[in-house]
């Protein structure tokens, strides 16, 4: 059985891979697990400045396993949880963190580019946020979505469900830089960490640490209030019921 999370190591920095292209990258238990111990890898490299975080095979994240979800009722709060505190730790982390968009980034994928520091993606890749489309709460993601594009545009993109293309993502704010196609990303993806790579290691973890407190980026009670109100949500009978409809058998 292949990694479910890939990590490589070239000087200050990073590459950490989500490897379930079969599954769309979606986020199951299993691959939740392997992000935490290639994250626990990651954390031991003081060497490391930059991370750049994306997916293999066509989509960067699909967001939750929701067949998952649905054959196990334990899986929603574990799932959550995991994916909470896999945010926290992403913010956390004293190295720059580049959201590497290469696909589809779905639901907690989309999440997971706004919780890093920068997020690059191409023109054409598809984004959003279409939990409520599906009778799913976004709760994990929401306060991530909200320090990345303001209350007002995050409420509007939550609330309003569906999905968008790269272009529209990057014109919200979501993502923070743009390539025309998918072959430019990888290239701009490394001359942005390349870029930060050369600044000053101390000055850019200071900065970061600094803003992190200065928008409550570090809040776990939050972050896990959260996650545990999306799990409600996903628990309740007409949820499932609604989420099943839409998924088909």
């Amino acid at each position: 059985m292949p990694e479910l999370a890939l990590l490589h190591l070239d000087g200050p920095i990073a590459t950490m891979t989500l490897n379930r292209p079969d599954a769309r990258n979606a986020l199951s238990l299993d691959l939740m697990h392997a992000l935490h111990a290639r994250f626990t890898e990651l954390s031991a490299r003081a060497e490391v400045v930059a991370v750049i975080l994306t997916g293999a095979g066509k989509s960067f994240c699909a967001g939750m396993d929701l067949k998952q979800v649905l054959a196990d009722p334990d899986a929603p709060g574990r799932l959550l949880g995991s994916l909470a505190e896999f945010t926290l730790n992403l913010r956390a982390f004293p190295g720059i963190v580049i959201a590497s968009v290469n696909g589809a980034a779905i639901g907690g994928g989309c999440g997971l580019a706004t919780v890093c520091d920068f997020a690059i993606t191409h023109a054409d890749s598809k984004m959003g946020f279409p939990e409520v489309d599906l009778g799913v709460c976004p709760a994990v993601v929401a306060p991530w979505l909200v320090r990345r594009i303001g209350a007002g545009k995050a409420r509007r993109v939550l609330l309003g469900g569906g999905t968008m293309s790269g272009r529209e993502a990057h014109a919200l704010g979501i993502v923070t830089d743009l390539v025309e196609t998918r072959e430019q990303l990888d290239a701009g993806a490394k001359a942005l960490a390349d870029h930060i790579a050369a600044g000053g290691p101390e000055a850019l973890r200071a900065t970061k640490r600094l803003l992190n407190e200065l928008d409550g980026s570090l809040d776990a009670d939050l972050g896990r209030r959260s996650a545990q109100l999306s799990a409600d949500v996903l628990r309740n009978p007409k949820s499932i019921e609604a989420l099943r409809a839409r998924l088909g058998p």
